[in-house]
């Protein structure tokens, strides 16, 4: 309630206040992003985790001072380029803390009640590493998924968009529905056509979803995957993560149901 007044009463500096956490969050999800698989693949042996060692050049090894870390100003300061060995700096982690600092001002702009914030804070922090290390690696992180799925029914735990039954129910029914399309298609073809981590992925938005908007969200995704299908790449025969387009429609259609719910 007193965040509610307060954010009424200053809205433009509440939405600044927002979009700096979200400039700071996007550059420790880029982390998350950078390091996880590396480490997922060592299985906890790896030289480096989320915090060690210090941030630095991928190029040059080079540990970056304390104002190279600062989100946005740092990498428009260096011109997208290491002040030490002057390789370019990924134009992706720019991307990431200006997306991250939009979405976060803009939530707290439209919707009044803290906890639509929480829930679309959280909701990104899972969807974004999701998404991009998906697309990198075809991967999706257990670590990632499966918080996801939790905080699904403990949001819906007292009935917060959905009743705690629908949110069960849509997380078992999205498991059971994409575990029997991949062992479908592994007897029919040999091999896999959805990993395994989309399986806990689908699971993760019936949870947030419900079981009702199963439908929607698989056929939204598919759609998006034969339109990136069919922009240009490399390869055209290697397998295409379906991580990237699920992230995107069940994102989206959850923004569009908190938005119908408060208007």
């Amino acid at each position: 309630m007193v965040l509610t007044l307060l954010r009424h009463a200053y809205l433009l500096p509440f939405c600044l206040l927002s979009a700096v956490l979200g400039a700071i969050w996007g550059s420790f999800l880029g982390v998350i992003i950078d390091r996880l698989p590396a480490m997922i693949v060592a299985d906890g042996c790896a030289d480096k985790n989320l915090f060690y060692p210090p941030s630095h050049c991928t190029h040059c090894q080079h540990t970056l001072r304390w104002w190279q870390n600062i989100p946005l100003l740092s990498w428009l300061l260096l011109r997208g380029q290491c002040a030490h060995c002057r390789q370019p700096i990924p134009l992706l982690w720019f991307l990431l803390e200006a997306l991250s600092a939009l979405f976060f001002a803009a939530t707290v702009w439209v919707f009044p009640q803290p906890q639509a914030w929480l829930a679309l804070w959280l909701l990104w922090s899972a969807l974004l590493p999701l998404a991009v290390i998906d697309a990198r690696h075809m991967l999706l992180p257990d670590c990632l998924t499966l918080p996801l799925l939790w905080c699904g029914l403990l949001l819906n735990l007292r009935g917060g968009w959905l009743s705690l039954q629908d949110a069960v129910v849509g997380a078992a029914a999205g498991y059971v529905f994409l575990w029997l399309l991949y062992w479908g298609y592994r007897l029919l073809r040999g091999r896999e056509g959805i990993g395994q981590g989309d399986l806990k992925l689908v699971a993760a938005f019936g949870a947030w979803l419900g079981w009702q908007v199963l439908p929607q969200l698989l056929l939204f995704a598919a759609f998006l995957a034969i339109l990136l299908f069919l922009l240009p790449r490399r390869d055209a025969a290697a397998a295409q993560p379906f991580g990237p387009s699920l992230c995107i429609a069940g994102g989206g259609i959850f923004i569009l149901h908190s938005l119908l719910f408060i208007f």
